[in-house]
């Protein structure tokens, strides 16, 4: 039954290779329900029900990617996004985590709107490659700058903004030397090479007494009602919030993109011109998965390009993202041992990710001032201002300024020069 409805002779596969590769990835990315509780309670969330949240939502993501778009891509909570989830949207600009909730939720909504139309594609090629690339890398610095404060490398300083910090503190350290030891084993191709590194640190930092051991690992799952349906639409729909809206929403279409081509690409399952079949599916399967994960109580939910490890290993069909789902769902009984990990632990994952990111830059034109320019303002805008927003509108005010100015305005397409007028104005009356 599963070779049938999974078509996995036609895509040169079988049911122990779907099994094995659903397994690498679910290693590859397990580590986010260690982190998305930890920068989800940031924001005054429940760190017991966003576990909960978590896992129960990427399992949904990854089953209904799987089952319904048939891909080998498993989906969860996105990194970049819950941190400006938490620091920005609700640290930064005051709204609560129920409005910022109501944002996600809309912001999938329009996805899922945008998904079955079919003027998706237009969309997506509208924007300049410079500022996708530019947007990815500056969502990893973004990163960094949270995993550099979290692990306490960095601290505020009053007169140059931040500064080095007190490295004579055990959880910096460990911190650093968790960082370090995770590119060596990245560079090793050790399977699962984040989660062991954030097991390791953890463990460590509890046996020279830098955090403590509450004494359990596994439990019953924790009660998920303090965020479940508890996201405020009402508040969603401010005027202040439409840029946030925003930036959920194309963050979350070009991250989905990205990942689905380049997945797909190393994979062998693009056809024949180059395109993605039953694209309309994948795109409404995370939509999806973005709405249910909001009404459960977790950030924007998106594919992940860790998928990609399961594919190396031969995972061609929707049951290696099936294997995943399944995984998570196994997850729920031990939210103690997410508990247990230490901020400083979960930070050397969050850094190296960050790096990952930033390689977008490496693909930007660096003989074209009105490539180069904008891509770096974008990149650099969103950890100076603590906003992916912000950047984003920098982005885009930037490259449509320095485009036409420069006699380039063919470049500029009306999506883009819409957008950059309207960041504009919202930056004039209502910054």
């Amino acid at each position: 039954m599963l070779t049938s409805y999974f078509k996995l002779k036609e895509l040169g596969s079988d049911v122990r290779t779907e099994l094995l590769a659903g397994l690498t990835t679910f290693l590859t990315m397990a580590y986010i329900i260690f982190v998305n509780p930890q920068i989800l309670s940031a924001a005054g969330m429940d760190h017991g029900a966003v576990f909960v949240a978590t896992c129960v939502a990427a399992a949904i993501g990854s089953a209904i990617m799987g089952l319904y778009a048939n891909y080998p891509i498993a989906q969860a909570p996105g990194m970049g996004l819950n941190a400006y989830f938490a620091f920005t949207v609700v640290g930064q600009m005051g709204y609560s985590w129920q409005v910022a909730l109501g944002a996600v939720f809309l912001s999938g909504i329009l996805f899922i709107i945008l998904s079955v139309l079919p003027v998706r594609e237009a969309v997506v090629n509208a924007i300049p490659r410079t500022l996708k690339l530019a947007i990815s890398s500056g969502i990893g610095l973004f990163l960094a700058i949270i995993a550099l404060e979290n692990a306490g490398l960095i601290k505020a300083h009053p007169v140059t903004l931040v500064t080095i910090g007190d490295l004579t503190r055990p959880q910096p350290v460990l911190a650093a030397i968790g960082f370090i030891l995770l590119c060596a084993l990245a560079a090793r191709k050790v399977t699962g090479s984040v989660i062991l590194t954030i097991l390791t640190v953890a463990v460590v930092g509890m046996g020279i007494g830098a955090s403590p051991f509450n004494g359990q690992i596994v439990s019953l799952p924790p009660d998920p009602s303090p965020t479940l349906l508890a996201m405020d639409l009402k508040g969603a729909f401010s005027v202040g919030l439409i840029t946030v809206v925003f930036a959920f929403f194309f963050v979350d279409l070009f991250d989905t993109a990205g990942t689905l081509i380049g997945v797909s690409h190393r994979a062998g399952l693009l056809d024949k011109d180059g395109k993605l079949p039953r694209l309309k599916r994948a795109l409404f399967a995370d939509a999806a998965a973005t709405t249910v994960g909001a009404a459960l109580g977790t950030s924007t939910v998106t594919s992940y390009i860790e998928s990609a490890a399961g594919t190396n290993v031969g995972g061609r069909s929707g049951l290696t993202a099936v294997t995943v789902a399944v995984l998570f769902l196994a997850c729920l009984f031990f939210a103690p041992l997410a508990a247990n990990i230490p901020a400083y632990a979960t930070a050397p994952a969050l850094l190296y990710i960050a790096c990952l990111m930033a390689r977008g830059l490496t693909e930007v034109d660096w003989e074209d001032v009105t490539d180069y320019a904008p891509a770096v303002m974008t990149a650099i805008a969103m950890p100076l201002t603590y906003s992916i927003a912000h950047g984003i509108a920098i982005g885009f005010i930037t490259y449509t300024g320095i485009k036409v100015l420069a006699g380039r305005w063919r470049d500029v397409g009306p999506v883009v020069a819409v957008l950059a007028g309207l960041f504009l104005l919202k930056f004039i009356l209502l910054a």
